[in-house]
């Protein structure tokens, strides 16, 4: 079978100017259909997203149903994240990046850029989310109602509607594909102050707060209000993850209740609801899925992460302390620079530090330490071990955990 992927990964080299028509090899087209979907299956995206443009057969082949459910498929149940890094070396001048993370690292992959379509239109832009293959994109110029959700493989894009502004609003989103529905769905929870009426007339300097829902479902043409939020302050800045079909986010700890929530909004039913977290005793973490669970690293002010595991989701007496991760510095940090980091507690307790990503096929925890160096740890012999690649942004940059897919946006 390696045999197999280095003929179709050679033939794609060979073929990557296509002259005329031409069709795909006679060795290719000797095999069977299944056998065929299975090889290409098996390759990179990047692989498959060149075999679109050798030549008309092979373009059929990489648009085949079969193959694209069959691509999507491996990339969910196989620990072999793609990542995509979003790149801000200055304030205007936003880029993405990807690289295909294979088992085992041997500092021999090469990082691209994707082209983004409409980067004239968003220059500077957040990853609000990724899911099912796709991206959502914002703008992040205080313009929170320019949204886009992007394919960054295929370069196929949709620039949502405009939906209902309020002045003075602060928004959190979340998007997410639910398995069962079939659906991608964006939410933005708005938090903004109207005025107090008295008799019809707004009172001078009094305000209340106040909330709204809106959802957009894709291939859909408006938002819809789901009315106002159960839950307040949300985290703007905090990405949402994804399990089960439900984005989660992590509330602001209230002055008279300084536990911080975990609360959760199912893409089915469009409800929002509490996820018990009681047994996280940290006043600050970050929440990541790790093989299929929701998880959570609670910082700590020593500098050390503790990872905790809900084994069955929703059950409150599930969630276990997974492992400690001790305080460390990478080589790659300028050792004064990190000194002075880990001397502010509050840098390291609020997540500014050190990024949870995800758990590796090799059952190693990924680690992004200042959005500058990425690290791989492993739980068995405590060990840390810097993550290079060729062509990796030298600047600042975030890294987004993405399964790349040819789904196309309709």
């Amino acid at each position: 079978m390696d045999s197999d992927l280095e003929f179709i990964e050679v033939e794609i080299r060979k073929r990557s100017k296509p002259e005329g028509d031409q069709q795909p090899s006679s060795q290719l087209q000797s095999l069977p259909r299944d056998l065929v979907l299975y090889i290409l299956s098996r390759l990179p995206l990047s692989s498959l997203v060149q075999l679109r443009s050798v030549c008309r057969g092979w373009r059929m082949l990489a648009q085949d149903l079969d193959l694209v459910n069959m691509h999507n498929t491996i990339c969910m149940d196989e620990n072999n994240p793609c990542l995509i890094f979003h790149s801000y070396c200055s304030p205007r001048d936003h880029q993405l990046y990807f690289v295909d993370f294979p088992a085992c690292s041997h500092g021999k992959e090469k990082v691209k850029r994707f082209q983004v379509p409409f980067r004239e239109a968003l220059p500077k832009f957040d990853v609000l989310g990724s899911s099912n293959g796709l991206l959502c994109l914002s703008d992040s110029l205080q313009n929170v109602d320019a949204l886009y959700v992007y394919n960054p493989f295929i370069g196929n894009y949709i620039d949502l509607p405009k939906s209902t502004q309020y002045p003075n609003q602060q928004v959190a989103f979340g998007f997410g594909f639910h398995p069962t529905t079939k659906e991608y769905k964006v939410i933005k929870i708005v938090y903004y102050r109207r005025a107090v009426t008295f008799y019809r007339y707004p009172v001078a300097s009094a305000y209340v707060r106040d909330s709204e829902v809106q959802i957009f479902t894709l291939g859909s043409s408006t938002w819809r209000s789901l009315g106002k939020a159960g839950y307040h302050y949300l985290y703007r800045c905090s990405s949402q993850v994804l399990v089960n079909g439900r984005p989660h986010w992590v509330t602001w700890p209230l002055k008279h209740h300084q536990r911080m929530k975990i609360v959760s909004f199912d893409l089915a039913d469009e409800q929002f609801r509490e996820v018990p977290s009681t047994p996280l005793k940290g006043t600050t973490y970050q929440l990541v899925v790790l093989g299929g669970c929701l998880s959570a690293a609670v910082y700590l002010n020593s500098g050390t992460l503790e990872i905790w595991v809900m084994r069955e989701y929703d059950v409150e007496e599930s969630w276990i302390k997974k492992l400690n991760i001790r305080a460390h510095i990478p080589k790659g940090l300028k050792e004064d620079i990190a000194n002075q980091l880990f001397k502010n507690s509050n840098i390291i307790r609020k997540g500014r530090f050190v990024r949870v990503l995800c758990l590796l096929k090799t059952d190693e925890i990924l680690l992004e330490y200042k959005s500058r160096v990425l690290v791989s740890y492993d739980s068995k012999s405590g060990e840390f071990k810097e993550l290079m690649f060729q062509g990796i942004p030298e600047c600042r940059y975030r890294t987004v955990v993405h399964a790349g897919s040819l789904n196309w946006i309709d």
